[in-house]
């Protein structure tokens, strides 16, 4: 396996399973240091465990996402303890709300907008200084392929991953000259714990989300990290206020 990310370190929100997982098991397969940031201590230090055991270098670091305090200490971890930091995957995110906006609880709303939106900013704020600093690298941010398309029912959801998409591109033209690249990977349904609890939760759910994306099925997390760990990595060099579509054809259509 290839070493793009010899000496790197970089930081993965949500990275104890799922897609921030598959991108942080790549990442120190191919020599860099995964950091693993999470809330659940029990599955961050298993993830962590799995990934040393099979000669790879990562570390847990127990994270809020939606708590600027905790980013802030995360890019410091990685710069004070692990010499400096080179990439960001802001994978972190969820669905709070469900229902018609009429009947959207307020509370709802604000959670889905911190913890899939708010989240982001907190981390390019602290992540882009510190990957100046370093020498330049890489940011990609999961807006979703709902940060393209509407989907009723959950509009919080929606209107924070269009969010993460504008933030993309701002932050992108903002960084461009201090070598920090920022993109966004817009994913479709994934087979990933927050999918299984969600929609698909039901044969019925899973069937429907299937139909839904023209190749006829959803992806595994390690196709959705191929594409992160390209975007991280100096073979995109060239590649910075993307958002780019790994959805099946979802947005094709």
């Amino acid at each position: 396996m290839s070493q793009r990310f010899k000496s790197k370190v970089v930081i993965v929100t949500g990275g104890a399973t799922g897609m921030g997982l598959a991108v942080a098991e790549r990442v120190a397969a191919e020599g860099g240091t995964a950091l693993i940031a999470s809330r659940r201590k029990d599955v961050g230090e298993v993830a962590v465990a799995s990934i040393t055991a099979k000669g790879g270098q990562a570390a847990y670091v127990p994270t809020d996402v939606t708590v600027e305090a905790d980013m802030e200490r995360l890019v410091a971890v990685a710069v004070e303890e692990h010499g400096g930091l080179h990439g960001a995957f802001n994978n972190a995110g969820g669905m709070n709300a469900f229902g018609p906006i009429s009947q959207v609880e307020t509370e709802a709303w604000h959670a889905d907008i911190s913890q899939s939106l708010t989240s982001v900013f907190f981390g390019l704020k602290h992540q882009i200084p510190a990957i100046a600093a370093s020498g330049g690298g890489s940011i990609v941010n999961n807006a979703s392929n709902l940060g393209m398309v509407g989907m009723g029912t959950v509009a919080p959801y929606v209107a924070a991953k269009h969010g993460v998409v504008g933030l993309t591109k701002a932050a992108a033209l903002e960084t461009a000259e201090q070598g920090v690249r920022v993109n966004a990977v817009l994913p479709g349904g994934v087979d990933t714990p927050l999918f299984g609890a969600t929609t698909g939760a039901t044969a019925e759910g899973r069937e429907m989300v299937k139909g839904l994306h023209p190749l006829g099925r959803i992806a595994r997390p390690e196709e959705i990290a191929a594409t992160v760990c390209h975007l991280l990595s100096d073979e995109a060099s060239f590649i910075t206020g993307a958002a780019m579509s790994i959805d099946g054809g979802f947005t094709a259509q």
